[in-house]
Parts: C-alpha cells; structure tokens; sequence
C-alpha cells in the first residue's frame, strides 16, 4: 500500500504564495505520474497539474498555468506544488494523487487532501 500525505496549506492573502508539499511512503510507491486535484465547496474535484516521476516533464490546467509549479524530490519522494499569484478562486482542498499505472489514466492513490484559503 502506499500513503500520500498533503501539508503546506493554510490562509493567504490574494497575490501571496504557498507551497504544498505530498510525502509518500510505502514499499510499493513507485508512480508513473503524481498529481495535484483540487476541490471547491459546492464544486467538482478539478485537475490541478501533473508530473511524470521519471522524466519530469509537467502538465497544467489552464486556470493555473503560470502561476502554479509542479515540481517532486524522487529520493524523498515527494511532490511539491509552488503557488504563486493566489486568487481567491484558488481557494479549495488540494490534495495529491499518484498513478502506478494499474489502469490507463487512473490515480490509484489519493490524499486527504490540505486546504488552502485565499483572501481577497
């Protein structure tokens, strides 16, 4: 089994940054992909971005792409969101996800999740 643990949330004003962090344990852990998700009150889990952990090249969405940086640590394995420029529609619960490719396109491994509050 592998465990995902999100932490770096908390309240921020608009315009400010945070930086999420995902720890990863398990004697299993070994993604193709980890992943940042995100939830509003009242709205959908939404992508946020994504990494290969091999080759590290990175994916956004668009509502984040240039403020947001996916970046992972594969000797601690962890997964790090930089977020820069926050938004009060940034507000929601991140969490992180890790796909080990059992089924095409499937995260297997989720988060609790950490909340991020952005005040305007």
């Amino acid at each position: 089994q592998v465990q995902l643990v999100e932490s770096g949330g908390g309240l921020v004003q608009a315009g400010g940054s945070l930086r999420l962090s995902c720890a990863a344990s398990g004697r299993t852990f070994s993604p193709d992909r980890m992943a940042w998700f995100r939830q509003a009150p009242g709205k959908e889990r939404e992508f946020v971005a994504h990494i290969h952990w091999k080759f590290g090249l990175s994916y956004y969405a668009d509502a984040v792409k240039g403020r947001f940086t996916i970046s992972r640590d594969n000797a601690k394995s962890t997964v790090y969101l930089q977020m820069n420029s926050l938004k009060s529609e940034d507000t929601a619960v991140y969490s992180c996800a890790a796909d080990q490719n059992t089924q095409p396109g499937k995260y297997d491994y989720w988060g609790r999740g950490t909340q991020v509050t952005v005040s305007s």
